[in-house]
């Protein structure tokens, strides 16, 4: 095998270690609140699938526990589809911003800011 080839190897791989490193730093600073299609229960939910709050309205004390079931059922399903969404967007904006920051010469330092997005269920 060719040195240089292996080189370029390695550099490939160290390159994609640290998109994965730039991928899970962003996904840990994004959050999507999403909320029950009543408005009863409102879920904070990272694009890493980690539930980071959950809000119950006072008002909710005047429904019965069944409904309320249904509210949390209903905001939680939501809050896993805004994860997904979430970790999508993220994949296909590193995408973007990583065959930018390539094409232009700078290497593969791409760095995502933090994005918030509210989804009314």
């Amino acid at each position: 095998m060719d040195e240089a080839w292996i080189e370029q190897a390695i550099e490939r791989y160290q390159r994609m270690e640290r998109l994965v490193a730039d991928f899970d730093k962003a996904l840990a600073k994004v959050d999507v609140t999403v909320r029950s299609p009543d408005g009863l229960v409102e879920i904070v939910v990272g694009a890493d699938g980690v539930i980071r709050e959950v809000v119950i309205i006072d008002q909710a004390h005047d429904r019965s526990p069944r409904d309320l079931s249904k509210a949390v059922q209903a905001a939680v399903t939501a809050a896993a589809d805004a994860a997904q969404w979430a970790r999508r967007k993220l994949q296909r904006d590193l995408r973007r911003l990583s065959g930018s920051a390539v094409a232009l010469g700078r290497g593969s330092g791409v760095a995502l800011g933090d994005r918030r997005r509210t989804i009314h269920e």
